[in-house]
């Protein structure tokens, strides 16, 4: 069966980048159509953001009970069910999941389940298991994302070697467990298995760990979860891996020699890969710079009225940045004069790992490399009466001013809830605050976000509490 039908904007892909710029679009008095073929909310939302930091949740309120001494308690009979903690994750998802779906109704978005190819200039085909749907808009957006990278050596099985789906879902605790990459993926995943009593090691070809974080944060980062066991070979590389029975050895060149390591599983985390097969674009030319599309800074693409936001756009992989993008995109399609684009070194980035890692801006080795004259200030949780209070005095926080002018040039967490924190530099960032601004606003007491005064306060050397 094969019908058709005509739209302002249409939309493949139903992830965070996708669904949002779907109901803004829709606020914008565009007709709407989205195109998913599985799950809408996307790979975020379902496989993704939500049901890890759900995972990790449960971890922590573990190794909460597990320490209850420290805090007065006495509890007995510790343990955990593996199956209900999965089962609680996937719950959370569907439940977000379904949260979508009623979004987009309620906001008047036609959508379609099924695979969408472009097949010409404003027409798309829409392939479900039952009907052929032919769909014309005046404007597409792909907003497809992006799957784990694999290597033709580390190829996932779904048994020994995982990828964040598998993952996410054991039905049964490995004791020992491999991570290669140590980016926010991998390193969430190393310290959720790390928090149950797995023995996890992990290994980064970079030489260090969160290769994008300052190094600072990178350093903490290793000494803390070295402290809770994990172990780590940076400036190593996984050149082969067997299997035997329920276990799985890697070789693994290091910068001295090469050593085997063996675990029951593997968690392969090694970057993504943007889906930008099977949509058509070859046949139109649209132009990919390092197996991403290729966009301005509105999304546009070279070829007219096609356009691409979020993972398959390129980095960074953000679902907040897939978001705002898909914003900007449509409100740029629909004519409106506030629009503007965005500025990267605006975007928060999240490592919701124990302790959580978060920064927004440039590191203090990009900005020297740029040969910038900068004013650093730090400031550490054993300084901070609510960290105190809470358990939490592992960690700091950095932030980093230009020595001339003052503007906020990058900021830099690790400890506890410093992915709520962040947010504070972020907006700071966004408003072009400088270091008065910051130095003027007076922080309520006793809160973790004391700290981010301080710090900025030490980069001017008038620290208080330390």
């Amino acid at each position: 069966m094969t019908n058709s039908q005509m739209f302002d904007l249409a939309i493949i892909g139903g992830g965070p980048g996708g669904y949002v710029a779907a109901i803004r679009a829709a606020q914008l008095g565009l007709k709407v159509a989205l195109i998913e073929k599985e799950h809408l909310g996307g790979i975020c939302l379902n496989w993704g953001c939500i049901p890890t930091k759900a995972l990790l949740r449960s971890a922590e309120v573990y190794q909460s009970i597990l320490h209850a001494k420290d805090y007065g308690l006495t509890v007995k009979e510790v343990a955990f069910d593996l199956k209900s903690l999965v089962d609680r994750s996937r719950k959370i998802a569907a439940q977000l999941s379904s949260g979508v779906k009623h979004l987009l109704k309620k906001n008047n978005v036609a959508v379609f389940d099924g695979r969408g190819k472009i097949t010409a200039a404003g027409k798309i085909s829409v392939v479900s298991a039952t009907t052929t749907t032919n769909i014309e808009a005046s404007h597409i957006i792909i907003a497809t994302g992006a799957r784990a990278k694999t290597l033709p050596h580390l190829q996932p099985d779904g048994k020994l070697v995982w990828t964040y789906k598998e993952a996410m879902i054991p039905t049964a605790l490995p004791k020992s467990l491999m991570v290669i990459g140590s980016g926010a993926i991998g390193i969430e995943f190393a310290s959720f298995y790390n928090a149950l009593g797995c023995q996890v090691s992990v290994i980064e070809m970079q030489n260090k760990i969160l290769p994008v974080e300052d190094d600072e944060i990178s350093a903490a980062a290793q000494k803390i979860f070295e402290k809770k066991g994990i172990k780590f070979y940076t400036n190593s590389t996984v050149t082969k891996i067997d299997k035997t029975g329920n276990a799985v050895s890697a070789t693994v060149k290091t910068s001295q020699n090469e050593i085997k390591l063996t675990a029951d599983r593997i968690i392969v985390a090694i970057g993504i890969t943007a889906n930008t097969e099977d949509l058509g674009l070859e046949q139109l030319s649209v132009e990919l710079t390092k197996g991403h599309i290729k966009t301005d800074e509105w999304g546009k693409t070279n070829v007219k009225g096609i356009y691409a936001i979020g993972d398959v756009a390129g980095a960074p992989w953000l679902a907040h940045k897939a978001s705002h993008e898909g914003v900007v995109c449509v409100e740029k399609i629909a004519g409106l004069k506030s629009a503007h684009p965005i500025n990267l070194s605006n975007i928060p980035a999240c490592t919701y790992s124990m302790p959580q890692i978060a920064s927004v801006g440039l590191t203090e080795q990009a900005l020297k490399a740029a040969g910038r004259a900068i004013k650093v200030g730090k400031f550490p949780f054993i300084g901070n009466g609510k960290a105190i209070a809470l358990g939490e005095v592992e960690g700091f926080i950095k932030t980093i001013f230009d020595a001339q002018t003052g503007e906020l040039l990058g900021a830099h967490m690790i400890g506890a809830e410093v992915t709520e924190l962040i947010q504070g530099y972020t907006i700071a960032k966004t408003l072009e605050t400088t270091e008065q601004e910051l130095i003027s606003t007076i922080f309520a007491h006793p809160t973790l976000s004391e700290m981010m005064h301080e710090s900025v306060l030490n980069a001017y050397n008038q620290t208080i509490h330390f």
